[in-house]
């Protein structure tokens, strides 16, 4: 059963597919008081928030049971990521459902700064009749200047077109490629600045991003600009926004966020006259709301089954549509890292995974956090490790992880081999799939082998001589231990050998005495894959 929190308002159609699932517990506080839930989130698995409540990391320590945190919108500034990681606690939003809505936001905003349909609503229900105090300007011949040409950026960018604006943009993180195929010049941030006419920000909130519009960058934009901010509050410095417009180096102003939200109704700002706000309606559509939530609902129920994780900003990355290939190979590079942890004597230092192939080599990332989170696991007993906590546990301990694509060819069209160096020893094992989609074990250091990673399993080293399958069958047997398949791999005959034994139970400790006695095995050690 998974009990899931829901401290904010969510539309029905979410509500209604979390309800449909019969192994979920809701509870629904709609505006929760922040002691009500220090008090409540120790008892849920998943927590779905808007932009409402702010969930710090005094939330999240108090967090014990807690996986995800599923937010219902796309920024996660009111989120503790770092903190949520630590923990190992999935953080996610849902970036694509709000696009079409906040897009269409900005152009309405920018259309009513434009032309001054606040002001001249607002007079005309006062009984004035003043059109010639409220002459505008139009878009068309305009150069609109985006800063973020993402998602959203770029919806803005086609509306824009369509007025007859000219479109440039800044964002270092698209490519020219990308920038053509929306018909965007790309520009640095300067010359946006100095070209454009209107300014829209559809950047994230990062700590690079903080402030953006200063009062450096505005003392370099075009005399009689106006800005536009449907993104995050926080990129704009609002003191210099405020002196910019008193002093008209810019025109005028249309924001629907604000740094602190609800902002002070005393702000200086809202007594401008040619500045208009909203509160934060960017995604605030029948369709958004039902979009986001329905979304968000799926998001949570498929990472809480441990189906897939989607739009999670702590997790690595996949492509959805690859995910039925890279899906397996997540198993086998975990069973890789359980394997080597099982195996390993002494204290680690270094990981060093390498990937050949079509297949594994675009995904490095999340397959070596999978092998981490096996290599991890097995060595910290109840600590939580998983896919969004093990990178951070690693280098906590000082382990150093080295990742690397192979481009040389090999005897298997895809291969995952890793190698672990401890203050006592240095092991390398390496493992691909059959058919696609069943794991195998095929090198343990200098042994070539073909073993099943999974379940029980017995691993000895030995010397290569006669009788010692035999003796070991025996005592199995007389265990009443049954063996499922017996895998055995040399260096050259009469040196050493390496059996890999797949069990139907476990062996006693007795028996493993047993066979440590046996004089030609050098070790053996008992597995859980």
């Amino acid at each position: 059963m998974f009990s899931i929190l829901i401290p904010d308002d969510l539309s029905e159609a979410g509500l209604d597919v979390l309800r449909a699932d019969p192994n979920v517990t809701l509870h629904i506080a709609k505006k929760m008081p922040r002691a009500a839930l220090l008090e409540e989130i120790a008892k849920h698995d998943a927590l779905i928030v808007r932009s409402e409540t702010k969930i710090d990391a005094e939330v999240i320590a108090r967090a014990e049971r807690l996986r995800v945190i599923g937010r219902a919108g796309i920024g996660v500034d009111t989120i503790d990521v770092e903190a949520a990681t630590r923990r190992g606690i999935v953080v996610m939003n849902t970036p694509q459902a709000n696009t079409i809505a906040t897009c269409e936001h900005t152009i309405a905003m920018m259309l009513a700064l434009a032309r001054n349909i606040p002001q001249a609503d607002a007079s005309l229900r006062r009984g004035e009749w003043t059109r010639s105090k409220f002459i505008g300007v139009q878009l068309h011949g305009r150069t609109l200047g985006i800063i973020g040409l993402g998602r959203i950026g770029s919806q803005v960018a086609r509306r824009a077109q369509a007025f007859g604006m000219e479109v440039i943009a800044y964002d270092p993180y698209i490519s020219e490629e990308s920038a053509r195929a929306n018909k965007v010049v790309l520009v640095s941030l300067d010359e946006l600045l100095a070209q454009s006419d209107f300014v829209t920000l559809h950047s994230s909130l990062t700590p690079g991003s903080r402030g953006l519009l200063n009062a450096e960058a505005i003392s370099k934009m075009k005399p009689g600009a106006r800005v536009i901010n449907v993104a995050r509050g926080a990129l704009v410095e609002m003191q210099a926004l405020y002196e910019a417009l008193v002093s008209g180096k810019l025109a005028g102003a249309a924001l629907d966020v604000f740094e602190e939200e609800p902002p002070p109704a005393d702000h200086p700002i809202f007594k401008l006259p040619n500045v208009v706000v909203t509160p934060h309606l960017g995604a605030s559509t029948q369709e958004a709301q039902r979009d986001v939530s329905i979304q968000i609902a799926e998001q949570v129920l498929d990472a809480l089954y441990e189906r897939e994780v989607r739009n999670a900003v702590n997790f690595p990355p996949i492509d959805p549509s690859a995910m039925p290939v890279v899906r397996p190979y997540l198993v086998l590079a975990e069973r890789l890292g359980k394997l080597q942890a099982s195996l390993m004597e002494g204290r680690l230092s270094r990981v060093e995974v390498e990937y050949r192939g079509p297949d594994v080599s675009p995904h490095v990332k999340p397959l070596t956090v999978a092998l981490l989170r096996g290599l991890l696991e097995p060595m910290l007993g109840s600590e939580r490790v998983n896919f969004v906590n093990a990178p951070i546990i690693a280098n906590e301990r000082g382990i150093v992880v080295t990742q690397a694509v192979n481009l040389t060819s090999s005897d298997y069209t895809n291969l995952v081999s890793c190698r672990i160096t401890t203050d006592r020893e240095s092991r390398t094992i390496a493992g691909t799939l059959f058919d696609g989609s069943e794991p195998r074990i095929v090198q343990i250091d200098g042994f070539r082998i073909d073993a099943v990673p999974e379940g029980l399993v017995l691993v000895i080293s030995s010397r290569d001589v006669p009788g010692v399958i035999g003796r070991v069958g025996t005592i199995l047997g007389a265990n009443y231990v049954n063996i499922a398949e017996y895998r055995l791999g040399r260096t050259r005959p009469g040196e050493q050998a390496l059996s890999f034994i797949n069990l139907d139970n476990p062996v006693p400790d007795y028996a493993m005495k047993a066979l440590h006695d046996l004089p030609e095995v050098l070790w053996a050690k008992q597995v859980t894959l």
